[in-house]
């Protein structure tokens, strides 16, 4: 594995102790392991890639498959049951579809305030905009507010035929 990596991750483990009720948590932590009150859970093992600077990783998986725990070790709000994870430079995650970004503002903004949060000035944003938006691929909706309201999406015309229409709708819901 060569030096000019961003992360590196050697023989990385993670395993949890699942309890089928939360009393015993307790009962394991009383008996203090003369008895197995969990089952384990190897949501990780023997994982180990090298991240070359300026590459992409996309990691796919089925549900349960590790991939959220993986990210969240890198990130390091998560601790390793075995291995290690060494990053070179600046990492910041988003594990979740829409994590820190406000719907009141534009993707444009979000961008902004995000790259902000994480240590970028405007002039690095600028220097990689380029390609965040090539990969963001928003097109035409990078310069709208997220939140919309339904008026917002109907045309005026149709504005009235809309409103009567949910009417009608909850008229028949309270005739039962």
């Amino acid at each position: 594995m060569s030096s000019d990596f961003a992360v590196r991750v050697e023989g990385l483990g993670k395993h949890y102790q699942i309890y089928d009720k939360p009393h015993q948590r307790l009962a394991q932590m009383l008996w203090r392991g003369r008895r197995r009150f969990f089952r384990d859970f190897q949501a990780l093992h023997d994982v180990s890639f090298e991240l070359p600077r300026g590459s992409t990783l996309g990691i796919i998986g089925r549900n349960g498959a590790g991939k959220s725990t993986l990210l969240q070790i890198i990130c390091g709000t998560l601790t390793p049951s075995a291995g290690t994870v060494e990053v070179n430079g600046h990492i910041g995650a988003l594990l979740e579809l829409g994590t820190g970004f406000n719907p009141e503002f534009s993707g444009r903004d979000n961008l902004r305030i995000n790259a902000a949060i994480h240590g970028l000035s405007d002039r690095q944003l600028d220097e990689r905009l380029d390609d965040i938006l090539a990969f963001a691929d928003l097109g035409e909706f990078l310069d709208e507010r997220h939140q919309r309201s339904v008026v917002d999406t109907i045309d005026a015309a149709d504005e009235l035929e809309v409103v009567q229409t949910c009417h009608v709708g909850l008229e028949r819901a309270a005739e039962g």
